[in-house]
């Protein structure tokens, strides 16, 4: 495997790789975290309603949640089908209109079902996309709506490294498709495969030029923040971290794994934010308007444990989950919790 050191820099005493860009001002630190709600069991994705309501999925209970900016939570529904197993259960969330996706690992397999959204629950799945691959590792699961209107899925290679450079295969990928699941148009292989070279992608979001990022996971080296390009090959199982070779796309930014292990990633104030699992931060990523990266910055290392989904809400604050009941953190009363901060520009 290609594992070159990439750059290393000091960002609040936490080294990450990258060359900061002389034009991008220095992050400002978000306000203090508010706790929107409390007792939640794996909150593992958070999508907002356009009435400032989230959706908010819980991994292992299967449980679909709505909660209000006020801290009510109301239970839509239990997703029939779930088959928690290891890192796989009910994960992404994505809505648009009368419609919630959901992606969720099931007996056989992970797929991406459509329901209809009522007030008081969900109604009419229909399942979208199936054979996505299974597994207790590296399972993926983010869904998100970009910009132009399509819907976007990460996958995981499960533990197959190969899986992730097949481009017949599911795993390992980020997947572009239109609410049917059917690939978008202009996909770069006329398929649902809209990158490739992935180990774990469990973050993606877009800056206000329309460029994509996404977080991932890395083996044992370095954790990644990629700029996803349609067709692009972001090198694994070949390259872990920077490669600097010409078949592959080198990562903007890379952490070493104790300090990161990503999951969820929003992009709110000229920043991108980032969930740390393993790492128990909020790493802020100010971007320049070419959307180059400036110094990474640790927020709240080690006072809320395990940090999951991060979402931009309608109000402009963040909210932020943790995952300390998922059976690798330290329960904290009140966990699992989401929380709610206020980013600054930098």
């Amino acid at each position: 495997m290609a594992l070159l050191l990439a750059l290393a820099l000091t960002a609040c005493s936490n080294a990450s790789g990258v060359t900061p860009t002389a034009a991008v001002s220095p992050a400002t630190p978000p306000g203090d975290p508010k706790t929107v709600a409390s007792d939640l069991a794996v909150p593992w994705a958070i999508e907002f309603l356009p009435g400032g309501d989230a959706l908010v999925t819980e991994r292992d209970s299967a449980r679909l949640l709505r909660v209000s900016p006020a801290g009510q939570v109301t239970e839509l529904g239990t997703i029939e089908g779930v088959t928690p197993d290891g890192e796989g259960g009910l994960m992404g969330v994505a809505a648009r209109d009368d419609q919630v996706f959901v992606y969720y690992t099931a007996a056989e397999d992970n797929r991406i079902v459509r329901y209809r959204l009522g007030d008081t629950g969900v109604s009419d799945p229909r399942v979208i996309v199936k054979g996505i691959p299974k597994g207790g590792i590296h399972n993926g699961g983010r869904l998100e709506f970009g910009p132009d209107g399509h819907l976007y899925a990460s996958t995981g290679e499960i533990g197959d490294r190969d899986l992730a450079q097949r481009r017949d295969s599911l795993g390992g990928k980020i997947l572009r498709m239109t609410t049917d699941g059917a690939p978008a148009p202009g996909n770069p292989f006329g398929t649902l495969v809209y990158s490739l070279g992935h180990r774990n992608v469990q973050g993606m979001a877009w800056d206000t030029a329309g460029r994509m990022y996404a977080s991932e996971f890395g083996a044992s080296t370095y954790d990644e923040i990629n700029q996803i390009k349609p067709g692009a090959n972001y090198g694994w199982p070949r390259v872990e971290g920077r490669g600097d070779d010409p078949q592959f796309t080198d990562p903007i930014v890379t952490w070493p794994t104790s300090d990161a292990s990503p999951s969820g990633l929003s992009y709110a104030e000229g920043s991108l934010w980032m969930g740390a699992l393993r790492g128990e931060r909020l790493w802020q990523i100010p971007l320049g308007q070419d959307g180059a990266p400036g110094t990474p910055v640790a927020h709240f290392t080690d006072r809320y444990g395990r940090l999951r989904a991060v979402a931009a809400s309608p109000d402009g604050t963040l909210w932020v989950s943790t995952s300390n009941k998922d059976g690798r953190g330290t329960v904290r009363d009140g966990d699992d919790r989401i929380l709610s901060v206020t980013p600054r520009r930098p």
